[in-house]
């Protein structure tokens, strides 16, 4: 006699925000299809709709809000997380019918609260999850998250309140998760945190076994053995200490993928002492000069804040002319939002609104044009491209080395139909502009 297989509740999910909000979706994820849960791609279909928040900006805090509204009237029964969860008031006085609202990386109360809302029906046919979980990004990348929190306190920023101080994963439970990912088919981890520089302090940088060998919780032993892998490792959001340096050797040599995305927010002293940053910029001049001659293929990307409290035209041109040195490949600005519970709200010499918008698109044109020659500087060359997606007529998109996915550029390949997602290609640039390159892929790996 046939089984009948019960019919398990299914889960929506809405993610926002940065890639490590990504991650807390796909852990949640993960847990609830371990308990039994279908998921939803829609919201027709869901008994219940997650939606994970950010709470970084205010504008980022009104997105969230937007979504939460879009999943009431669409669903009506809704769980908030995520960043924003901190705001359970706000939330609550807005959109008195959600269900449940935690905070960020609260994975057991939100799981808790999908079980309220949409009981699980445990059973042996269906409590499946792929072993490497359950992900929101395409099957050939993944974000690897090595630590949550920040010990900074820079005075624009309430991610410290939000999510706390560092707290450092053992480097062989990240191993192990980055071993998992690759045999299910990853090719590029993108290494993740708020301050991956900062990675192992708070473990002191102690020795963890590893396959018989020791392995601190550090920066540069971590990235070494995730080079051993067999995957590209993209390092993110790592700030520009004198360690730094220990990691270029190993993008050299090929271990480490040559990009580092460094969060530099400005150049001006004055403007950085205001920002409350950990760096100085005539040394971190000196310290890109040193990295790109061990590793001349170095891209190095940054976001820049524009109109902070105090910022002058002075102190603007500074910056200009500090990136007209530094050459930064990929580069992302931002205009001064006040955040509320930032300390930067409570400086004097607030910049008006039109003078931000000004220089926002003065700093833009500045770098789109450094990006055209440094771009322009790669025709004739041949790149390792992996690819995100084929076309219909032949065509594809991928990625350089140089290039993270959803953030910086990518290379546009004709007479590509051969090749499938997550290809890592030899390509031929064959043109350039500001932003992409288009090539020909030459022989397949």
């Amino acid at each position: 006699m046939a089984t009948t297989l019960p019919t398990p509740p299914k889960v929506g999910m809405v993610s926002l925000g940065c890639p490590k909000n990504l991650v807390d979706s796909e852990r949640i994820l993960t847990k609830l299809r371990s308990d039994g849960y279908q998921m939803s791609a829609d919201y027709a279909g869901a008994d219940v709709v997650l939606v994970n928040t950010c709470g970084f900006l205010d504008s980022a805090k009104e997105e969230s809000l937007e979504a939460i509204g879009e999943a009431i009237a669409e669903n009506g029964r809704v769980i908030v997380t995520g960043c924003m969860g901190k705001e359970a008031e706000v939330i609550r006085a807005r959109f008195p019918q959600v269900l449940a609202v935690t905070g960020a990386h609260q994975y057991e109360q939100v799981v808790d609260a999908v079980h309220e809302a949409a009981p699980p029906i445990p059973s042996p046919f269906l409590d499946l999850v792929p072993e490497a979980g359950l992900k929101l990004t395409p099957r050939h990348y993944s974000y690897l998250k090595i630590s949550e929190g920040c010990n900074h306190r820079c005075a624009f920023c309430i991610i410290p309140s939000l999510r706390g101080d560092l707290a450092s994963r053992r480097p062989d439970a990240i191993l192990r998760e980055a071993e998992k990912l690759i045999a299910a088919g990853t090719r590029e981890l993108l290494v993740i945190s708020q301050d991956t520089s900062a990675y192992g302090i708070d473990l002191r940088h102690a020795e963890y076994n590893w396959k018989g060998a020791p392995v601190r919780a550090h920066m540069t032993d971590l990235a070494r053995e995730l080079g051993k892998l067999g995957a590209w490792v993209r390092l993110h959001y790592v700030y520009p200490y004198p360690h730094v340096e220990q990691v270029i050797p190993l993008m050299a040599e090929g271990l480490v993928t040559p990009y580092l995305d460094i969060p530099f927010q400005h150049a001006a002293p004055k403007v950085l002492k205001a920002m409350k940053r950990p760096a100085n910029d005539a040394k971190v001049l000196e310290r890109i000069k040193a990295w790109r001659s061990i590793c001349p293929d170095l891209a190095i990307r940054s976001s820049f804040v524009v109109g902070f409290p105090g910022e002058t035209e002075a102190d603007f041109q500074y910056l200009l002319d500090w990136l007209d040195e530094a050459q930064l490949d990929r580069v992302g600005a931002f205009r001064f939002e006040p955040v509320e519970g930032a300390a930067a709200n409570g400086l004097p010499d607030h910049v008006p609104e039109e003078v931000k918008e000004e220089r926002f698109a003065r700093i833009m044109a500045r770098t789109a044009a450094i990006s055209a020659a440094r771009l322009q500087a790669k025709v004739g060359r041949t790149l390792p491209v992996i690819i995100d997606e084929v076309d219909e007529e032949g065509g594809a998109t991928g990625r350089s080395q140089a290039d993270a996915p959803e953030i910086d550029g990518a290379v546009l390949l004709r007479d590509a139909g051969h090749l499938s997602q997550g290809d890592i290609v030899s390509v031929l640039i064959e043109d350039a502009d500001e932003h992409d390159l288009f090539g020909v892929p030459l022989v397949a790996r």
